[in-house]
């Protein structure tokens, strides 16, 4: 399961997860670090796709990936520069920006964030709108300050009377037909069948107008300003490293995916990837012609402005420090899918 980070306050840091262990005979690999916004998962797959195959090690790096979870700090790591890379988003990185920290997306690995709305069966919510008729909304509180807000403001009916926290336990949604809760497309769905034996109706906000990147490469300016080659060749091999997670033999990485977090099964992770080819998280919209990965500029301003029409962000905010789509676009890895 994931969540959206905000919170920039140091706690203590995770140990260091997995390590690409071969080096390339010859010559010295640049080690990088990247840490994850979460604990291990198949949402996480091509990084440790990219370690576990030797693509890393390919380009020359020797990577680290730092596990998230639920006492990690992998973004204020990121800002005071004791890692490299941290798993970000254009929500994150535009509310850094309005904020003067120079965060940057340098490659957008999640075209569609997997942020969904999940309901009972046979409730009568057969379409997005029609959440709006339940009685209650289970939601955490960064999704009742961010897509909350866009719901109320693009779709009739919802209001803030039908709100009630959300702490991630599906046990109060199940419980009451007329509520739906809010989830990960690639994890609470398949929990919830588990436990009920019913498969829960799941509307992904991606595909009804509320359009974040996610699961994003995000670095310092100071790391493109001084080591831009380092980054080209991360978001490279990590854009291949999805390639090959998704269409190639994910053995090894699955099981490094379960070796950092020993509570991930096979059935969630084979779950977790169906699902991401299914709703195009990984590949739609401009990734499909450009590779995994790609950003527009386009794209970027269509949500700032969604964030500034409903006040989550400030119109004066300069949403272009946000992200460069100088590494990406550029149809790296996509031979890797035939």
């Amino acid at each position: 399961m994931s969540k959206t980070l905000k919170n920039m306050a140091y706690t203590a840091l995770l140990g260091f997860g997995s390590t690409v262990v071969a080096t390339a005979p010859g010559y010295a690999l640049d080690k990088v670090s990247y840490g994850t916004n979460w604990l291990a998962q198949a949402e996480h797959g091509g990084f440790y796709q990219a370690v576990a195959d030797g693509t890393y090690a390919k380009h020359g790096l020797d990577v680290t990936i730092v596990q998230g979870g639920p006492n990690a700090a992998n973004s204020a790591l990121l800002i005071s520069g004791k890692i490299d890379f941290y798993m970000g988003s254009s929500q994150g990185e535009l509310t850094a920006v309005e904020q003067g920290i120079p965060l940057v997306d340098v490659a957008a690995i999640f075209q569609k964030d997997p942020q969904v709305l999940i309901a009972h069966p046979d409730a009568g919510v057969e379409k997005f709108e029609d959440l709006a008729k339940l009685n209650t909304l289970f939601l955490g509180k960064d999704g009742y300050l961010t897509f909350f807000e866009w719901m109320k403001a693009n779709y009739s009916g919802f209001k803030d009377e039908q709100y009630k926290p959300y702490n991630f336990n599906p046990g109060p949604f199940i419980a009451d037909k007329s509520s739906a809760q809010q989830g990960y497309l690639t994890s609470e769905p398949y929990e919830i069948q588990k436990q009920t034996g019913w498969e829960p109706k799941v509307f992904l906000l991606a595909d009804n107008g509320y359009t974040p990147y996610s699961t994003a490469i995000t670095t310092t300016q100071t790391m493109i300003d001084s080591k831009s080659d380092v980054v080209q060749r991360f978001v490279d091999a990590s854009i291949e490293g999805w390639y090959n997670y998704l269409y190639g033999d994910n053995t090894k990485a699955n099981e490094l995916i379960k070796k950092d977090n020993p509570e991930m099964t096979d059935g969630q992770i084979a779950y977790s990837i169906a699902k991401m080819k299914e709703y195009g998280i990984v590949e739609s919209g401009e990734a499909l012609d450009k590779g995994i990965g790609c950003m527009t500029d386009a794209h970027y301003k269509k949500f700032f402005d969604e964030m500034v029409g409903i006040k989550v962000l400030k119109a004066d905010t300069d949403y272009t420090k946000a992200f460069t789509t100088k590494y990406v676009c550029k149809g790296v890895g996509m031979a890797l899918k035939n």
